[in-house]
């Protein structure tokens, strides 16, 4: 016997398909009691399932090319802030003013360590199923809009 939705084959006496959720031909006519109604509207549950979990695991993915990109881009930028000075009037000078390449230095890597900790929270929730997975996720992908193309793939 197969599934009539997605062609599953059943073993004899399965009441619903382990694929799609959809209830079998023989528990629907044997009068048995209707399955309760979905949640996630006209997706099965097993299909909601497997793309939340395709989707942790997609922020997984994003929260190492973060780490990766971010690590790389930041000890770049920071060797190049602390050997190279402004050059004025044929010379090297100090950098000057309340903003140094320490603070703006800082202020990134304070903000790539959040958005790490964001998609990895957000991965490791979707795939555990944890209530509080949904908006963090939400919250990392409005962040995450702007980083261009990956975050914005996985954002929409």
């Amino acid at each position: 016997m197969y599934c009539s939705q997605c062609g599953q084959a059943l073993v004899a006496g399965q009441a619903f398909c382990p694929r799609c959720g959809q209830a079998s031909e023989m528990h629907m006519a044997a009068g048995a009691p209707q399955p309760a109604a979905n949640p996630y509207g006209q997706f099965p549950i097993a299909q909601v399932e497997r793309r939340v979990n395709a989707l942790g695991v997609a922020w997984l993915v994003y929260a190492g090319l973060i780490a990766v990109t971010g690590f790389f881009g930041l000890a770049f930028a920071q060797a190049f802030m602390t050997h190279m000075r402004p050059w004025q009037h044929g010379m090297w000078h100090a950098w000057e003013g309340p903003f140094m390449p320490g603070f703006f230095l800082r202020f990134a890597w304070i903000a790539i360590g959040l958005r790490l900790g964001l998609a990895l929270a957000a991965g490791y929730g979707l795939l555990q199923k944890a209530r509080w997975a949904r908006p963090v996720a939400i919250v990392a992908a409005i962040l995450s809009l702007i980083h261009l193309p990956f975050g914005t793939v996985i954002a929409v």
